[in-house]
């Protein structure tokens, strides 16, 4: 089967995690990612942690299908190899530090006048648009300041605390959105044919997400208040203990489930007519007494036996895992979502792309050594041992 983007080639002189995960998503596609990494150092977020078999979490995740080029672009030789991969390419995503890219030569105008083809995705935590800078524009950004910022730590935590999420969602929301944009680019391009820029703010990917708490708060009204695990507007909606010290995670959404799950759940009927709690504004309300009344049902059950209760009243529910549980989790091993990729030390499960059936539908290849496919790529572009020898010699590669 011929996937997506073949024929398409990337070039990425990424590091952490936004651009690396476009740039992963679109080898998942079926493009020819060329990854251009610092020699001796490489991307940084290898060195982020030693999780997978002493490779770093994150650089597993969003690496893998790439091809590693180690190039100094301190260098002028350097550069001169770097503009001969994109006289070849078709996209080049960048997440340099503010004003690396231009110092580089690698702005869209510049390149848009050698390369007219070249779809340009720059990746920034503000935005990078000359004719717009805003007060921001240099600022560095990381994907917790970047949470920050969008107001999405004044909505999580407890009513005590804001928290920050568990994983890099400002970085997955840029690199999700870039992603989606290249795409329709290449559409574009199909009949156009002149290439563009995509300028990716985090920031704007980030308040994207934050869509609804912000049209909650809508003309000065007071915005959703931090629950913790809990829903912040809807209740019952969020964890509750069950008699084993387990949790099982509820999720009411209106008045027929209410009166289902005070009926057959809880089995105190009287409580689905009680009008102290007959509307969720005064059910979130009274949310402490109410924790209480579900606290006692639960106490003499199990998770199963609450479990049950609950699909019996057809009551959306769900357990509270932890990553052993999600790695085992028997829902996508059914599904066969699970799929082994070679890494520098060894094999790996990686999860299939969501929306894709099988592996033969999508590219899931090995996640690259530093400076894997240097010596291949410079052979690529003419370049003999002797020259790429010197070239090591010189430290550009």
């Amino acid at each position: 089967m011929t996937l997506a983007l073949e024929g398409i080639t990337v070039v990425a002189i990424e590091h952490a995690i936004a651009a690396p995960l476009c740039t992963r998503q679109l080898a998942d596609l079926g493009a020819r990612v060329i990854k251009i990494e610092r020699p001796g150092s490489g991307d940084f977020a290898r060195a982020y942690d030693a999780r997978v078999k002493g490779l770093s979490s994150h650089f597993v995740w969003t690496n893998r299908g790439k091809e590693s080029l180690t190039l100094d672009l301190k260098h002028e030789a350097a550069r001169q190899l770097l503009r001969q991969l994109l006289a070849r390419a078709d996209v080049l995503v960048q997440n340099l530090a503010p004003g690396a890219a231009a110092r580089l030569a690698l702005d869209f105008a510049t390149l848009h006048a050698r390369h007219p083809r070249l779809i340009v995705c720059d990746i920034s935590g503000y935005g990078d648009d000359p004719a717009r800078p805003g007060p921001l524009r240099d600022q560095k950004a990381y994907d917790l300041l970047i949470q920050s910022e969008a107001g999405f730590l004044s909505v999580t935590g407890t009513p005590d605390e804001p928290a920050k999420a568990g994983c890099s969602i400002a970085d997955i929301a840029a690199g999700t959105q870039a992603c989606s944009r290249i795409l329709a680019a290449l559409l574009q391009r199909a009949s156009s044919g002149v290439g563009s820029r995509i300028d990716i703010s985090m920031l704007e990917c980030m308040v994207e997400w934050m869509g609804f708490p912000m049209y909650y708060a809508f003309d000065g009204a007071g915005p959703p208040p931090r629950a913790g695990a809990a829903h912040a507007t809807l209740y019952p909606y969020g964890p509750f203990p069950t008699g084993d010290g387990r949790t099982i995670m509820l999720g009411l959404q209106n008045e027929r489930e209410w009166l289902a799950f005070c009926d057959h759940v809880l089995q105190q009927p009287a409580l689905a007519r009680d009008g102290r709690y007959g509307s969720n504004p005064l059910r979130s309300a009274a949310r402490d007494e109410l924790s209480a009344l579900i606290a006692a049902a639960f106490a003499p059950l199990s998770l199963e036996q609450v479990e049950a209760r609950l699909d019996a009243a057809q009551i959306a529910h769900a357990r509270v895992n932890d990553m052993a549980a999600v790695w085992a989790h028997p829902q996508l091993q059914a599904r066969g979502r699970w799929v082994d990729i070679d890494t520098p030390a060894g094999r790996v499960p990686a999860l299939l792309p969501p929306g894709v059936a099988s592996a033969d539908d999508c590219r899931m290849q090995a996640v690259p050594a530093l400076g894997q496919h240097t010596d291949a790529i410079l052979a690529e572009l003419g370049h003999d041992a002797a020259a790429i020898a010197a070239l090591r010699a010189a430290r550009v590669v």
